[in-house]
């Protein structure tokens, strides 16, 4: 990357160059519930996003990508209309960092993804590194949960996805060897050591071959649904409510959403159902991780990928056979769609002694049935490891 970054900026001592990384990150248990306030688990992965870059004291924003085409050139004195390319979140990062420091200095770098983009919160990686990138050379110190609040606020207000915090939140917050528990209601947090009576795992990353952008699904749309039926639960219950803005699943008690979901049109009662039992599923999963329980942590993360499909009706035939397939293997303890299901990746733990065998048994199984994915499918054995940092 270093040499790809000299032949881009020939001019620049190689000492001078400064680098920051985001990991991917995946979520074992609590799909679809951090927007609503909900528990969700995490891990960190020892794959991610690394920014190569020096200050433009000209106050220009140049970047080059490894993995799309293009160039992003701009002054800060005169940024464009929204990019609807990758160039979007130096934007998105600009506008979120404004809010707490004045932006002098610009920046030119190279970014690069070891992973395909899809599922793995790619979006989220890339901005911290760009608001990492732009408070470290304009002299604005920002802590963990201010870089968690800004890569969140850029997301949503700039790129446009109603997302909680989940990505953020575990791809600053996680540690190698440690399960992220995070109650988004109030942002707190524990760091649940693996015990050393459970069994060493990989975490399977299986890539369908088809890449997504959210804001063209259906994602903010169950987003909306979830308000909808946390409103109307509320309402039948006879309970005060506030704006729909601000309405979320989390505030609906479980006896009151047992007692009026009879009431709620089929696709809202989905949504709740999905939320409810996912809530429950992410206080079992944490228990099993505590005692290292490997086994149930692995049940209770396919039952949270058939919820996935059941209640949120997320997926596509590609991801749902993939699924099906990850759910087969053999040497798997459990595993998932990763991110929101349309497209992308699935995830699985997996006993690594079993990973080849796998490997093999879900990509042969996956590409009988999409052959048309032969040379875009791909698979990555990962494990745990920390959140971001600066490395240079």
């Amino acid at each position: 990357m270093k040499h790809k970054f000299s032949t881009l900026f020939p001019d620049t001592p190689e000492q001078d160059i400064r680098h920051v990384y985001s990991p991917y990150r995946v979520c074992p248990v609590g799909a679809h519930i951090d927007h609503q306030h909900g528990p969700v688990t995490g891990f960190a992965l020892d794959h991610g996003v690394d920014f190569l870059y020096v200050p433009t004291e000209t106050g220009v924003i140049n970047l080059f990508s490894t993995d799309f085409e293009g160039q992003v050139l701009f002054p800060l004195t005169a940024i464009p209309p929204r990019y609807q390319h990758w160039g979007r979140y130096v934007q998105a990062a600009i506008y979120t960092l404004s809010k707490v420091g004045e932006i002098k200095y610009g920046v030119q770098g190279l970014i690069c993804g070891s992973m395909p983009v899809g599922g793995l919160s790619s979006s989220s990686a890339v901005l911290l590194c760009y608001i990492m990138a732009l408070a470290d050379i304009n002299d604005i110190t920002v802590d963990e949960h201010q870089l968690i609040e800004l890569a969140f606020i850029a997301e949503k207000e700039y790129i446009g996805l109603s997302l909680g915090k989940l990505d953020q939140s575990c791809e600053v917050l996680a540690r190698k060897d440690h399960l992220l528990y995070l109650d988004t209601l109030d942002d707190s947090y524990r760091l649940i050591p693996k015990p050393d009576t459970m069994p060493d795992f990989d975490i399977l990353v299986f890539f369908s071959g088809l890449t997504r952008t959210l804001v063209n699904t259906g994602y903010n749309t169950r987003t909306d649904e979830c308000k909808v039926a946390a409103y109307s639960l509320l309402a039948y219950e006879g309970l005060p409510y506030g704006s729909f803005t601000d309405t979320r699943l989390r505030h609906v008690d479980r006896a009151v959403y047992n007692k009026w979901k009879h009431r709620l049109p089929e696709p809202l009662a989905k949504r709740a159902t999905h939320f409810m039992t996912e809530h429950e599923r992410v206080e079992q999963a944490v228990e099993a991780f505590s005692k290292g329980d490997i086994n149930m942590l692995g049940a209770i993360m396919f039952a949270s990928g058939d919820s996935s499909i059941q209640f949120w009706e997320s997926g596509c035939p590609e991801m749902i056979a993939l699924f099906q397939s990850i759910k087969e293997a053999p040497g798997v303890y459990g595993g998932r769609f990763s991110g929101a299901g349309f497209k992308g990746c699935c995830v699985a733990l997996a006993n690594p002694d079993h990973r080849q065998e796998a490997i093999d048994y879900v990509s042969k199984a996956y590409l009988e049935q999409f052959p048309e994915m032969e040379g875009k499918y791909e698979v990555w054995a990962c494990k745990t490891a920390d959140g971001v940092k600066r490395i240079s």
